[in-house]
């Protein structure tokens, strides 16, 4: 997020050099965002661009204009990919995942691979199946275990931050002493190279 932020105000202020603003497709996955004009006297806004590849001229009313894409196509090839998320689930009271996880502990793998320094986040959770301490312990163990994995596949355990939640987040709300298998998971966050994440919330 933050550099996709840096992004966009490093566009805004070459639109500003140029007397015109452009805005750019958002990233694979994601909606393409609006841009608010602001008059350079008043700093009142005089209107707004929320479509991909339009731009316009500063200093008057905005007046949105197509921009042919492969004009900033180098641009955007240039851009890191974005942030992934992976959620591994995994068996009743255990650190075991379940198969359907393994195919994407594989595109985990694949994914840290090409991001080379980049760290990454990985949250235990658990579902509401047994007393509350248990299942932070438990939560703990599960991430570790992912990150055991990892470091097993060359990760860098330097670069990894691990947190347990246990039954605090879960993905289904539940009563009590419910088991659900959505709940009992491992969140991995991979950022952008060289992005930092959120440190982990602690218990």
């Amino acid at each position: 997020m933050r550099l996709a932020a840096a992004f966009v105000a490093l566009l805004l202020l070459a639109g500003c050099a140029s007397g015109a603003v452009t805005l750019l497709p958002g990233e694979p996955g994601s909606k393409v965002g609006a841009v608010a004009v602001l008059d350079p006297k008043t700093g009142a806004e005089v209107g707004t661009l929320d479509a991909a590849n339009t731009r316009s001229a500063l200093g008057g009313r905005v007046v949105a204009r197509p921009v042919d894409p492969a004009r900033h196509a180098r641009l955007l090839q240039g851009m890191p990919p974005a942030e992934r998320h992976f959620a591994l689930y995994f068996f009743e009271g255990s650190t075991r995942i379940v198969p359907g996880s393994e195919q994407e502990l594989h595109n985990m793998f694949a994914e840290i691979a090409k991001r080379s320094g980049a760290e990454v986040q990985i949250t235990g959770h658990t579902d509401t199946v047994g007393p509350g301490a248990r299942n932070d312990q438990l939560s703990l163990d599960r991430a570790r275990e992912i990150r055991d994995a990892l470091v097993g596949q060359g990760l860098n355990p330097a670069i990894t931050r691990t947190t347990g939640r246990g039954e605090r987040e879960l993905l289904i709300p539940t009563p009590d002493n419910t088991p659900e298998e959505k709940n009992r998971r491992v969140e991995v966050i991979v950022p952008r190279r060289g992005d930092r994440p959120l440190d982990p919330v602690p218990f």
